[in-house]
């Protein structure tokens, strides 16, 4: 009787005889074969029910692994998708990651570094276009983890450099004297695109590409930070200059004055006694309160 593992093994030798890529046995062909199998049988020598149970329990669980390389399929394509647009809302926005070049505007720049173990006597070089080092930096932390400074722009001398890409290097010192110890650099450079074009979307910056798994860390980008601080600027400016203006409308107070005597003409009671000149006090207060809101002048 024909066995699930004799069949996948004449399928592999006829395929790598006729030099065929797919040398694997369908779920069709195998359930084909069963049924021929057992309408071909010997009547004299019939299909053992046992081996026969056997070999539906194995198409059962050929099946199974088809539905599960389906469903792999499926998850594969569902997180390529996600990772592409993962990777486009990035654009405009700054990135943290591993990278030996970074861009340098001519303004105080953020670089890090990472380290795996402890160290003593960590040092970052900047380089040039050319390789030579411009600027050396010390840094502080030396614990595990990744740490970050600020590169203020100025070469060994104190003299500023020219907006360029940098590169920069890390070294650092074990512990102890036989000990070794990996440090990486890292930079934030802008994303200004995506490349699609590949299995996996890669995130193209001004200093090159990077895999969007390769990302330590995303910001705002300078643009877009500026763009939110001016906003919030004129919209706090907007209340300030409607409400606090320093000019007290000539015409609202007329109107409220007008108000008062209409009140008098429908027959208001007249006030009596002390009341005129308590309620005079009170309106008094009342604009001077008003008028405090603003600069403390009346437009008439």
């Amino acid at each position: 009787m024909i066995t699930v593992s004799a069949l996948n093994n004449t399928a592999a030798g006829t395929a790598a005889t006729a030099a065929k890529t797919d040398n694997t046995l369908g779920q069709d062909q195998f359930l084909t074969l069963l049924v021929a199998q057992l309408q071909n049988q010997d009547p004299l020598n019939p299909t053992d029910a046992t081996e026969f149970t056997a070999q539906l329990a194995q198409y059962s669980q050929l099946e199974q692994l088809f539905n599960l390389n389906d469903a792999m399929d499926g998850l594969t394509a569902a997180q390529t998708s996600s990772q592409k647009v993962s990777a486009l809302s990035q654009i405009g926005k700054e990135v943290v990651v591993e990278d030996t070049h970074f861009p340098f505007a001519g303004a105080p720049t953020r670089i890090g570094y990472r380290v795996d173990g402890p160290a003593t006597d960590i040092s970052l070089q900047i380089r040039n276009s050319a390789g030579a080092t411009v600027a050396t930096l010390n840094a502080g932390d030396t614990t595990p983890g990744e740490h970050f400074l600020t590169w203020n722009g100025l070469d060994q001398n104190g003299a500023p450099l020219p907006a360029d890409t940098y590169q920069l290097a890390v070294t650092a010192k074990g512990a102890s004297a036989d000990a070794t110890v990996t440090v990486a650099p890292l930079v934030r450079t802008t994303v200004t695109g995506v490349d699609l074009s590949g299995s996996e979307p890669l995130v193209v910056t001004r200093t090159g590409e990077f895999l969007v798994s390769a990302i330590r860390g995303v910001y705002e980008g300078e643009a877009t930070t500026a763009a939110a601080t001016a906003t919030a600027a004129e919209e706090t400016a907007g209340p300030i200059a409607a409400t606090g203006s320093g000019t007290a409308d000539g015409d609202a107070l007329a109107e409220t004055a007008g108000g008062s005597a209409d009140l008098v003409d429908e027959g208001v009671p007249a006030p009596t006694g002390d009341e005129p000149a308590e309620a005079a006090t009170t309106l008094a207060g009342d604009l001077a309160g008003a008028i405090d809101t603003g600069t403390g002048t009346t437009a008439n």
